[in-house]
């Protein structure tokens, strides 16, 4: 299972989740809970409906996304390579967009959930009643959890694409590229990009930049 498990990653956050029906249900989510999850192979969520409610665990094969305090996340399916621990897991949504960026986290080892911790990217809403952020298109689509060679415990793998059907891997050539065009709502940000302010290897630098930006232009 996925490591990245801080006292903040295990604590409850506000948000809900689209089942596979598409079904949306609010309540209280842990995204990286300890322990094993209900299906082997299988990341996991723990969700309750409110603080004094029962604890139910979901396993990512039970959910289509589900959004945690200010991030929203995608199930995908892992290929079948063994440098990935779980064969289906989530992804989260870093950027949103016409031209979307995901982030998937690497790495083996013991422990539950997704390895992620809340509260950290853009956040995006579910999409209304089509069953979730981008359809349901998540589950069953076979993306490089961790990418290949690159499944270091809790290191960030990050993609590009409308939806999760057509994600490619963001790599050294098309980074300047397609970087600027997610984020081309901000002007700054793109002329750091271009003139290498930020490269490849600054992502979560460049991501968090990017939210400074337009947390400012909100308040003007």
């Amino acid at each position: 299972m996925l490591l990245c498990i801080t006292a903040k990653s295990q604590s409850w956050q506000p948000g809900y989740f689209y089942d596979v029906k598409g079904t949306k249900n609010a309540g209280l989510i842990r995204i990286n809970p300890g322990g094993k999850g209900p299906i082997k192979d299988e990341g996991f969520i723990e969700y309750k409906e409110d603080a004094k409610a029962e604890t139910i665990k979901l396993s990512a094969s039970d959910l289509r996304s589900f959004v945690a305090s200010r991030d929203s996340f995608i199930v995908a399916a892992a290929p079948p390579m063994g440098w990935a621990k779980n064969d289906l897991d989530f992804v989260r949504v870093a950027v949103d967009g016409p031209l979307r960026l995901f982030e998937a986290k690497g790495g083996a080892g013991s422990g539950g959930g997704s390895g992620f911790q809340p509260g950290i990217g853009l956040g995006v809403a579910g999409g209304g009643g089509t069953g979730g952020f981008g359809g349901g298109l998540g589950g069953g689509i076979s993306i490089p959890i961790g990418g290949g060679g690159h499944g270091k415990s809790g290191k960030s793998v990050y993609y590009f694409g409308a939806n999760t059907a057509g994600m490619k891997p963001i790599t050294e050539q098309n980074f300047i590229d397609v970087m600027s065009e997610i984020m081309g709502d901000e002007p700054d940000v793109v002329e750091k990009i271009q003139t290498k302010k930020f490269g490849p290897h600054d992502m979560d630098k460049l991501i968090a930049y990017y939210n400074q930006v337009i947390a400012g232009d909100a308040q003007k």
